[in-house]
């Protein structure tokens, strides 16, 4: 049975939040191939496994960092919608070299460039690491850090106007965890996107953090892209995305938000809330529909008649 409440004002998108109620999800198996696609979560949040050759290494400026990415092309010219990727935290393998081959292939092989970023302080990116500059901090300092590694994010957008097979007039932002928390911090300030994908942003972190309950609100009330907000009911919490959610719709702009039955991941290396790995490889044949799907309405084929 699904339950959805909608609501909406005058000159704005309907929005809704849908709650999926069937019985409890077990994991699912990543996406394998002979190739050797991401099959696992290797250790920590936010990090991917082996990666296929279907993206290229490139590196751009922030400043005076030099930021490494992972750029994928979908096969032929182009020019393609883009969806740049931001991956969440992963402690202890900050310094881990992750393209989210899952993520990037998933999305090239339905006609997407794609760019992963990992930034300052991840992969070989300049900067200090997370956990060099937040530590355990909960307020001022970690909310700091995440607005300068959406600085980060926004860089990438000045690199893809070099690429040619990207078109930058269909671009959507997508991001899990913290990187779903740095989506929503580069659309409120960059009117570009066409489209967000927030999944399970700031849900680890919500309960501890009124810095992060504070600013990411306020954040999501300047977002003018259509927006998809996803979770699982057995997250730390599914507080962050529903008030994300209702934010962004206070502001005027459309929002959809997706809460999925209890997931049950086959793997749990870092012992977070077992929802919260739904958007690692484990997971993404549950929710890989309702986001290409949110894509193709916003940045795809059928963008053209839909009105922003």
């Amino acid at each position: 049975m699904i339950k959805l409440a909608t609501c909406g004002g005058i000159g704005f998108w309907l929005a809704s939040i849908v709650v999926l109620i069937i019985p409890q999800l077990q994991g699912w198996p990543g996406p394998g191939n002979s190739a050797g696609a991401d099959k696992q979560l290797t250790g920590q949040i936010g990090a991917g496994t082996t990666a296929p050759d279907g993206y290229q290494t490139v590196f751009y400026k922030n400043g005076n960092l030099n930021i490494e990415a992972y750029l994928y092309k979908p096969q032929g010219k182009g020019p393609f919608p883009v969806v740049i990727y931001n991956h969440g935290s992963r402690r202890g393998s900050e310094r881990k070299e992750v393209p989210f081959a899952y993520v990037g292939n998933m999305l090239a092989q339905n006609g997407y460039a794609v760019l992963v970023s990992e930034r300052r302080g991840y992969g070989k990116s300049d900067g200090e690491t997370w956990s060099q500059e937040v530590a355990g901090d909960t307020g001022a300092k970690f909310v700091s850090r995440l607005k300068a590694e959406a600085t980060d994010v926004a860089a990438g957008i000045e690199y893809l106007r070099t690429v040619q097979f990207a078109d930058l007039h269909r671009m959507a932002i997508m991001g899990w965890s913290l990187g779903g928390i740095i989506s929503i911090f580069t659309a409120s300030d960059h009117n570009e996107f066409r489209a967000l994908i927030d999944q399970a942003g700031g849900a680890l972190s919500w309960r501890r953090n009124s810095a992060l309950q504070s600013e990411l609100p306020r954040a999501a009330r300047q977002v003018k892209a259509p927006s998809l907000c996803m979770d699982a009911e057995n997250d730390a919490t599914t507080d962050a995305v529903t008030v994300v959610g209702q934010a962004i719709r206070h502001g005027g702009t459309y929002e959809k938000t997706i809460i999925y039955p209890a997931f049950t991941p086959s793997s749990n290396p870092g012992d977070v809330a077992p929802g919260h790995l739904i958007f690692t490889a484990q997971g993404m044949q549950i929710w890989q529909d309702d986001v290409l799907s949110f894509l193709k309405a916003h940045i795809g084929e059928d963008s053209a008649t839909r009105p922003r």
